[in-house]
């Protein structure tokens, strides 16, 4: 396989029961180049605005990155996408392990996947071959047993991609899972999967990439094995909980569904205890050194480390912010989420919501099928969870999300609801990183913390240099609580670099300023892979045409500028700890917000991007209706 792209995307149309192999025009590939941007882009051009998103007109997408299957740290993740049943916009989630890589040496760049077939199917890709099969006996299995049975009827080396019973049952927080650990999570692609009676697509590829600059990818390759220490990086040692402790401190640490900033057992849940007690293994993704993953063992309750571990996020949805301490608990609660394939953040916070209902009396034991939903309870935790995978009593009303559910639970508890475009908000506390609150606002697929560096990192600004996110000329210290349009800029330019990541198939938990993978890095290692003479300028574009076009599909779908608001909560001040008195001010915000618009060339009335802003982007196609030159 010649340089960073096979040519090839597979369409398979489920309804038919057949596949095609198309090829994208090489424009495509340069504007556009693989990961979220491609996906947007297909989506854009092919899905019509208003389908049922579980219905068969609803399209999925997988598209690699070129940067996956190099040898380099961090460089294995892929994109899925559609139009999300849980916020009714656009939907889309990124996922590391070896699915992506493998996929590629299977011979294709991307699937896109159409229709709805009229019984339960799974995908077999091998080496170019594609096949349809029969997956009624993988209906209703949890996820251990799909990864088994499908290995064992294709090759014991196959990557397995696959929904779960959540998404079976149309919960709204459903996921998709590769190798049981790596989740493309938010959005609920989970239930789109299963809509179309796709169980699972088992990949196999013999393949190998060689890049069109093999000196050069060589010189990228040295560059990181000189410079990366991994005994020195405490993301290795601890995993992305390695700041449980530093954030409760610091007052940032959600704690009982973002009411307080602190808790009071985060050194029982962090990721230093975790490396103390259960943590039996440091897993990893295709080619990476970094090594962040967790896998845990709890033998007494039936926790098995063939499912990884919790991540930061799973430990501040299920343990801070539900009250909970018990590290064996929360990794108990990550693994019924895996088994049923479920968003740990969107379920976490959906039962914090419902247990602060229970605390206000608004919801009782009679309403929550006599499990007592209170903050600290454990076991209520695990069974609730259970019961929204299986969408079985008053878990199928809080498997439709906090926000609908609150609205059928009624008598006031839409006030306890912490969502953006019906999703979900991640466990990093805007009042106390304030750049954050607008990528919480803003993100086409809802709340997402994972769209630029948070603000601590810009503190280390500075006019020489030094940092790893000097490249993008970024070179003036901005506070933590600073929300001014220098910390705006900061984030508009910051989010263009992680939206590229996106698209070229970068972790962000490697990429710069957090970890090795540095923004030079990654223009010298897609000059070598594709053979362009590309530069950074080039590749920024391609994540800010990414973002338009997600903009522009949620507008399409009849979003406005008022979907882009904070839950109440957090303009609302501490009451206690190092940031008491703290909010993010309402006026302030949506001076911001307005000053980010005018940068990003969005129209403040209805949200689109403007024609002008499409148009220097190249993508004047996915203009507003009656928008032209």
């Amino acid at each position: 396989m010649q340089g960073a792209f096979t040519g090839k995307y597979l369409r398979v149309d489920l309804t038919q029961g057949t596949s095609t192999v198309e090829q994208f025009p090489e424009l495509d590939y340069r504007m556009f180049m693989g990961g979220a941007a491609m996906a947007a882009a297909i989506l854009m051009r092919e899905l019509k605005p208003g389908v049922d998103p579980l219905g068969p007109d609803n399209i999925l997408v997988f598209s690699t990155g070129p940067l996956n299957g190099i040898p380099l740290s961090g460089t294995n993740r892929f994109t899925a996408a559609a139009k999300s049943p849980l916020t009714d916009g656009y939907g889309e989630g990124e996922a590391g392990g070896w699915w992506g890589p493998e996929l590629k040496f299977a011979g294709f760049d991307g699937i896109i996947v159409t229709g709805q077939s009229p019984k339960p199917v799974y995908l077999w890709i091998c080496d170019g071959t594609v096949e349809l099969r029969d997956a009624a006996h993988l209906w209703g299995k949890i996820s251990g047993e799909v990864q088994e049975i499908v290995t064992a009827e294709t090759d014991k080396r196959a990557r397995v991609l696959q929904c779960g019973i959540a998404g079976e049952k149309g919960c709204l927080h459903a996921n998709i899972v590769n190798e049981l650990k790596h989740f493309n999570g938010r959005s609920g692609l989970g239930a789109v999967m299963a809509s179309k009676k796709l169980r699972a697509i088992a990949v196999r590829g013999k393949d190998k990439l060689e890049p069109k600059d093999k000196e050069g990818l060589q010189a990228v390759l040295k560059w990181m094995r000189e410079h990366y220490k991994r005994d020195a990086d405490t993301l290795h040692k601890f995993g992305t909980s390695r700041n449980v402790t530093t954030m409760s401190a610091d007052g940032i640490l959600p704690t009982r569904n973002f009411r307080e900033g602190q808790f009071e057992l985060a050194k029982e849940i962090s990721g230093q205890t975790m490396a103390e007690t259960i943590l039996t293994d440091e897993g990893t993704c295709y080619a990476c050194a970094i090594a962040c993953k967790r896998d845990v063992d709890v033998p007494e309750l039936e926790v098995s480390s063939k499912y990884g571990g919790p991540e930061y996020e799973t430990i501040g949805s299920s343990g801070s912010a539900c009250g909970i301490g018990d590290l064996k608990v929360i990794a108990k609660f990550h693994q019924i989420c895996g088994e049923y394939v479920m968003d740990t953040i969107s379920v976490g916070m959906t039962i914090a919501f419902a247990m602060e209902c229970f605390d206000k009396g608004i919801l009782t034991t009679a309403d929550t099928d006599g499990i007592e939903l209170r903050f600290g309870n454990g076991d209520a935790l695990l069974a609730m969870t259970e019961k929204i995978g299986k969408r079985e009593g008053f878990g199928d009303i809080l498997a439709l999300g906090a926000e609908r559910a609150a609205k059928k639970i009624g008598r006031g508890a839409e006030q306890y609801v912490l969502t953006v475009k019906k999703q979900e908000i991640p466990m990093h506390e805007p009042r106390g990183k304030q750049g954050l609150s607008l990528a919480y606002a803003t993100t086409a697929s809802g709340a997402d913390h994972m769209r630029a560096p948070h603000d601590p990192a810009y503190e280390g600004f500075h006019p020489n240099g030094a940092h790893a996110l000097e490249p993008l000329g970024l070179a003036e210290a901005l506070k933590r609580l600073e929300l001014s349009p220098r910390k705006v800029r900061a984030y508009t330019y910051a989010n263009h670099w992680w939206t590229l990541c996106s698209c070229v198939g970068v972790c962000h938990l490697a990429a710069a300023p957090g970890n090795a993978v540095g923004i030079s890095l990654v223009v010298n290692a897609m000059r070598a892979v594709t053979g362009w003479d590309t530069s950074l300028w080039e590749l920024i574009k391609v994540g800010e045409r990414s973002k338009a076009l997600a903009r522009a599909f949620n507008c399409r779908e009849g979003f406005t500028p008022k979907d882009d608001r904070l839950p109440k909560r957090l303009h609302e001040a501490f009451t206690s700890g190092p940031l008491q008195g703290v909010r993010v001010d309402p006026e302030t915000f949506q001076r911001a917000l307005r000053l980010y618009y005018q940068m990003e060339g969005w129209d403040p009335e209805t949200g689109w991007p403007t024609f002008a802003k499409l148009a220097e982007l190249g993508i004047e196609w996915a203009a507003k209706p009656g928008d032209s030159w």
